[in-house]
C-alpha cells in the first residue's frame, strides 16, 4: 500500500489576494488563541484593519505554508536595519503552525524561505523573540542556527521589553 505524501507549498503572501488575506487572519487568530500567543482571539480592530494596514507597509511581508491546499503555518516578518552592520535585517514578528500540522518541518521551511529573501536583500541577520517556556519553538529555532543575543557575556543576554500604548 502506497503512503499518502502531503503536498506542501511555501509562498510569499499577496495581501491583495482575498483568499490569502482570509488565510492570514485565520492563521494569526489561531496563533493568538494558543497559549503561546496569549490565549485570546485577535481584536475586532485587528481583524478588520490588519490586511489593509499590511498593504500600506513597505517593510513587512508574510510567508505561509499550505499543506494539501490548507493554510497550515505563517511567518510575519519585518525588515529593519542594523546600525552596527549598516545593513538591513529581518525580524520574525510572528511564527505559528496550526496544531494539526505541527511536527512536519513547516517551521524550517518557512525559515528557509525567509533566509532566501534575507540573502537577496543582503541582510546581516535574522532576529526573533521567543517565550522562555516555549521549549519546542526554541528547539526548532536552534536547529536553524538561532541563539540568545549578547554582545559581551559578562553583561548577559539581551531581554525583550515592551511598553504598551
Amino acid at each position: 500500500m502506497k503512503k499518502n505524501v502531503a503536498t506542501i507549498e511555501i509562498i510569499q503572501a499577496d495581501y491583495s489576494d482575498a483568499q490569502q488575506a482570509k488565510d492570514i487572519l485565520m492563521l494569526l487568530n489561531e496563533y493568538a488563541l494558543d497559549e503561546m500567543g496569549g490565549g485570546e482571539p485577535l481584536s475586532n480592530y485587528a481583524q478588520t484593519h490588519l490586511i489593509e494596514n499590511l498593504k500600506q507597509q513597505n517593510n513587512v511581508f508574510t510567508i505561509m505554508a499550505y499543506v494539501d491546499g490548507k493554510p497550515a503555518a505563517i511567518a510575519n516578518c519585518v525588515i529593519g536595519f542594523s546600525t552596527f552592520n549598516a545593513k538591513p535585517l529581518i525580524n520574525f514578528h510572528d511564527v505559528a503552525v496550526i496544531k494539526a500540522f505541527r511536527r512536519k518541518g513547516l517551521t524550517q521551511m518557512l525559515f528557509n524561505k525567509v533566509e532566501e529573501i534575507a540573502k537577496k536583500l543582503d541582510c546581516c541577520k535574522l532576529t526573533l523573540e521567543v517565550l522562555e517556556g516555549n521549549s519546542i519553538a526554541k528547539s526548532a529555532y536552534a536547529k536553524q542556527g538561532f541563539a540568545s543575543y549578547e554582545l559581551d557575556p559578562k553583561m548577559g543576554q539581551a531581554v525583550f521589553w515592551q511598553k504598551k500604548l
